[in-house]
């Protein structure tokens, strides 16, 4: 038990600072930029944004292993709902640490004049999956919380099919997709409540 706490509490801790950064990006850092002089912007991208990346995307590390670790604890579960709730939000989870290391961090760096390649779509590509993880923060959290704190009564596999299908999709939108409604602020957030009570009702209902 004193283990499984220990995994626990790093997990928590190093996903408020995962999200937290996730959310600082999205919600202040990306709309600042739009309204900042030209010299402050520029130093901001050369003092601010290399720290605050770096924060980032090591809490997405520690967060996704002790993940890992933890779903090991997945099968002592008794209700098969709090199984398939769990397994979700990993599935949202492991694609926003995939879209963090391979499209964010590695198109940042362009964007951040840290290595060689085309600045505005390497921005426009990590936008897309910054975004795109935004919008799973809601159906990652209803997992994680739901697994322990949400009462449905029978999941079938069907729902469980349909909504890790609705996140793949969604993940294929990230690569190769659009912004869509997700271009503002109040549009991604709105979207990720939107996509986590549909996941819900697929689940609760399919």
């Amino acid at each position: 038990m004193i283990v499984e706490f220990i995994f626990r509490w790093f997990h928590v801790l190093a996903g408020v600072v995962w999200i937290g950064m996730l959310y600082y990006f999205n919600f202040v850092q990306t709309e600042y930029f739009k309204e900042a002089e030209a010299t402050a912007k520029a130093d901001a991208m050369k003092k601010l944004a290399p720290r605050a990346l770096k924060w980032f995307r090591y809490g997405a590390l520690v967060t996704f292993i002790t993940g890992l670790a933890l779903l090991g604890y997945v099968g002592s579960f008794k209700n098969p709902a709090a199984s398939a709730l769990i397994n979700m939000g990993a599935l949202a989870g492991t694609f926003m640490f995939l879209n963090v290391w391979l499209i964010i961090w590695p198109k940042q760096q362009i964007v951040l004049g840290m290595k060689e390649g085309d600045g505005p779509a390497a921005a426009a590509k990590a936008g897309l999956a910054s975004r795109t993880n935004t919008l799973f923060s809601g159906p990652m959290l209803l997992g994680m919380l739901g697994s322990k704190h949400l009462i449905i009564p029978d999941i079938s596999m069907n729902g469980l099919f349909a909504a890790c299908g609705l996140i793949v999709l969604l993940q294929l939108n990230a690569m190769f997709g659009r912004m869509g409604p997700m271009a503002s602020v109040v549009g991604v957030v709105h979207m990720s409540i939107l996509l986590a009570a549909a996941i819900w009702a697929l689940l609760a209902f399919l």
